[in-house]
C-alpha cells in the first residue's frame, strides 16, 4: 500500500525523490519520509502528506547522489513522526523503507531486545532493519548476504530498499508480494513501487520478482534469488507517457479519469472487437477458450469495486455463456479452504495487479489445477505474470484512489471475454452476438454523452451534500452497479452509504426511509422496470428522497422521483458502464461541496498490497 522510491546515479537525489513521493502519494499519505547519503546518512520524515515532509526539510543539506523515500500507509502505528519511514538501524549505519507486513515481528523483535536493543516506533519495519543489522554483525557478511539470510526467517509480505552509511552508490532492494520495478538509465538507476515515478527518466524497466534482492549501483543491476542464484533481468518498455500521470487541466485526478473513460473504454475495445463482422480477438483469451467452454464453473475472485464488475460479470456470463459463476471476495476466499478442481477456470479482476489477498487466492487455485486468467490494468504487474492467461484493460494510469475508470474498463474486458465464449459455444446466437457486440462498440460515444450532464450533476450534489445516510437500489444487472455508487459515496464523501437489491430492501431496510433519506434508484430499462417502479412507489408512500438513473425517453420514473438523471438507451448487459457514470460523478461533487480531499480520501490507499 505504501509508496517506495530509491535513486542511485548522478543526478541529485533528493529532488527525483521528492516528485517521485508526489507522484506515489496515492498509495499512502499518513507520513512521508527520506533517507539520503552524503558521508553520513541522514533522515528527513514528517507525519501528513507529501508536501508536509517537503516544508520541513526547506533549508536542510539535501545534496547526494543516492537516496530513498517513502509515502506511508500506516499499519503497525499511528500516523506520526516516529513510525514514519526511512528507519535508522540501532547502529545508524543503515537505513531502510518497506512495503508490507511481517507477520513473525513480534517474534523478531522478542529476540532482538534480549540481544539489547531498542525500538524508537511501534513499526515492524524497524524490528526487519534491526533484524538485518543483527545479521551482519554476527556474521561478519556483506549488506546483500545479510539481507538474503534475514528473510529466510521473514513470514509475511513485504518491498525494500535499504541504504549503509559507509557506500555512496549502492541500494539494496528485495520483494516477496509487493511489487518493485526498477528503471534502467545511463549511469543511473530508478526503484519504485511503480512506473509513475520513472518514466519521466527511461522507459526501460525490470520488474523484480518474488523472493529476489536486488544489488543496484549507478552502472550496475544484480539480481539473486534467496538461495544466492543469480538471476537474467528481463528489461521491458514501458507504454506510457508522462501525460498519462499529470491532471491535464483538471482539478483532480478522479475528475480527470471520469472524464478520460470514453477514450479508456475505447482503448479497451480497440484492436478487439470489430462490430461489423463481428468479431472478437484476444490472443489471451484463445488459447485457453476451449477449457473455459468446458468449464464446470468459473470463479472470480476480486476486492472492492473489482468485486462489483465481478458482479455484474457474473450476469453476463450465465447469461450469455450458460456456465455456472461464482464471485468471491478474494479475501475471504483465501482464508476458507473452497473447493477447487482440475478445470475450473478463476478470473482475478485487478486494476494494479498486485493486491494482495487476490494474489494469494489464485496462487492457491492454481496449486490445485485451476486454470488463472488474470484481467489486470498494470503490465508486467504480479497477477499478470501468475496467470495462466488473461487481458490488460488498457485503462492507463489510475492516480484517484477510489476506481473510477478501471471499473469500466474491466466491465468492457469481462464483457468481451463472455460474448467470445458465448459465441465460440453456441449459448449465444449470431444475431444476439452480433447487436451484443454493436451496442459494446458504442458505449465510448455513448459516455460522451452522459459526462455532458456534469453541470446538472454538480447542482444534485450541492442539494444533497448535508444528508448523513444514503440509499442505493438496483436490480439485475443495476444492483452491483448500487453497490458501486454506494461504494464511492463512502469513499470520497464519508457519507454513510448502503448499496442493496431493491427487492431485499422490504426485508429491513425499508425500516430507515424517512423525508430525510436520499434514495438511488439505478433504474435504466431492462426486464426489472417495472418491477423496480413498484420499490420506488413503496419509498414514495415513506416520503423517501428519490433520485433515479433512467434511459432517456422514461416517462414512467420522473412522475415518481425528486430528481432524475437520464443516460442513453443501451442494452441491459452494458447499461452498467453508463449507469454508473453520474453515481461517479455525484460522489465526487459531493466530495468537492464538502471541502475533502477527493483524490486522496482519509484512511484509504490505491493498491491493497497487505492484509
Amino acid at each position: 500500500m505504501c509508496g517506495i522510491i530509491g535513486y542511485t546515479g548522478w543526478r541529485e537525489a533528493y529532488p527525483v525523490i521528492l516528485k517521485g513521493l508526489k507522484r506515489l502519494e496515492y498509495r499512502g499519505y499518513d507520513s512521508a519520509g527520506v533517507a539520503l547519503q552524503n558521508g553520513n546518512l541522514k533522515v528527513y520524515k514528517k507525519a501528513g502528506k507529501v508536501a508536509e515532509l517537503e516544508n520541513n526539510v526547506i533549508g536542510k543539506d539535501v545534496h547526494s547522489y543516492i537516496g530513498i523515500g517513502h509515502t506511508r500507509w500506516a499499519t503497525h502505528g499511528e500516523p506520526c513522526d516516529r513510525n514514519a519511514h526511512p528507519h535508522l538501524s540501532q547502529s545508524g549505519e543503515l537505513a531502510m523503507i518497506h512495503n508490507g507486513i511481517i507477520e513473525n515481528y513480534v517474534q523478531l523483535k522478542q529476540e532482538l531486545v534480549k540481544k539489547g536493543y531498542t525500538f524508537k516506533s511501534d513499526t515492524d519495519t524497524e524490528v526487519l532493519l534491526n533484524f538485518i543489522e543483527e545479521v551482519k554483525k554476527e556474521s561478519g557478511c556483506l549488506l546483500e548476504e545479510a539481507v538474503r539470510i534475514a528473510l529466510r526467517r521473514v513470514v509475511g509480505a513485504y518491498c525494500i530498499l535499504l541504504i549503509h552509511r559507509d557506500d555512496p552508490e549502492t541500494i539494496i532492494a528485495a520483494r516477496k508480494g509487493s511489487p518493485l520495478v526498477i528503471g534502467i538509465g545511463k549511469g543511473e538507476h530508478f526503484l519504485a513501487s511503480d512506473a509513475s515515478p520513472i518514466i519521466e527518466y527511461t522507459k526501460e524497466v525490470v520488474y523484480v520478482n518474488d523472493y529476489e534482492i536486488a544489488i543496484v549501483k549507478p552502472d550496475e543491476l544484480v539480481l539473486k534469488n534467496l538461495g544466492n542464484d543469480k538471476q537474467t533481468p528481463f528489461i521491458t518498455k514501458l507504454n506510457m507517457e508522462l501525460a498519462a500521470i499529470e491532471k491535464g487541466g483538471y482539478e483532480h485526478f478522479m475528475l480527470k479519469e471520469i472524464f478520460e473513460q470514453p477514450n479508456t473504454i475505447y482503448d479497451c475495445l480497440r484492436g478487439r472487437l470489430d462490430a461489423n463482422v463481428p468479431n472478437i480477438v484476444m490472443s489471451g483469451i484463445d488459447k485457453y477458450a476451449q477449457q473455459i467452454m468446458n468449464a464446470p464453473r468459473i470463479i472470480i475472485v476480486a476486492c472492492g469495486t473489482s468485486w462489483h464488475a465481478g458482479l455484474i460479470a457474473e450476469y453476463i456470463i450465465e447469461e450469455t455463456c450458460r456456465i455456472p459463476v461464482e464471485v468471491e471476495y478474494a479475501s475471504e476466499f483465501r482464508y476458507r479452504n473452497p473447493v477447487v478442481n482440475k478445470g475450473d477456470v478463476i478470473i482475478a479482476v485487478s486494476q494494479s495487479g498486485e493486491t494482495a489477498d487476490t494474489l494469494v487466492a489464485i496462487e492457491n487455485a492454481k496449486e490445485k489445477g485451476a486454470i488463472i486468467l488474470g484481467i489486470v490494468n498494470v503490465v508486467g504487474s504480479s497477477i499478470a505474470r501468475v496467470s495462466h492467461a488473461g487481458a490488460y484493460t488498457h485503462a492507463g494510469p489510475e492516480i484517484g484512489v477510489a476506481s473510477t475508470k478501471a471499473f469500466t474498463a474491466q466491465l468492457a474486458v469481462l464483457t468481451m471475454v463472455a460474448l467470445k465464449i458465448g459465441h465460440a459455444k453456441g449459448s449465444l446466437s449470431i444475431e444476439r452476438f452480433q447487436a451484443l457486440c454493436k451496442e459494446l462498440a458504442d458505449i465510448p460515444e455513448k459516455v460522451e454523452l452522459v459526462l455532458q450532464q456534469n453541470e446538472a450533476i454538480k447542482a444534485l450534489a450541492k442539494k444533497y451534500k448535508d444528508a448523513r445516510d444514503f440509499l442505493y437500489l438496483g436490480r439485475g444487472y443495476n444492483f452491483p452497479v448500487a453497490l458501486e455508487g454506494a461504494l464511492k459515496l463512502k469513499e470520497i464523501t464519508y457519507i454513510h452509504a448502503e448499496g442493496y437489491a431493491a427487492a431485499e430492501m422490504k426485508h429491513g431496510p425499508i425500516a430507515l426511509v424517512d423525508e430525510n433519506l436520499p434514495v438511488v434508484f439505478v433504474a435504466t430499462k431492462d426486464a426489472y422496470h417495472e418491477k423496480i417502479v413498484s420499490n420506488m412507489q413503496e419509498i414514495k408512500a415513506r416520503k423517501g428522497k428519490i433520485i433515479a438513473i433512467i434511459t432517456e425517453g422514461d416517462a414512467v420514473i420522473p412522475t415518481l422521483a425528486d430528481d432524475v438523471i437520464a443516460v442513453p438507451a443501451a442494452d441491459e448487459i452494458v447499461a452498467p458502464m453508463l449507469s454508473v457514470i453520474p453515481l461517479q460523478l455525484l460522489a465526487y461533487y459531493i466530495g468537492i461541496a464538502k471541502d475533502l480531499d477527493v483524490d486522496k480520501p482519509r484512511n484509504l490507499a490505491k493498491s491493497v498490497t497487505v492484509e
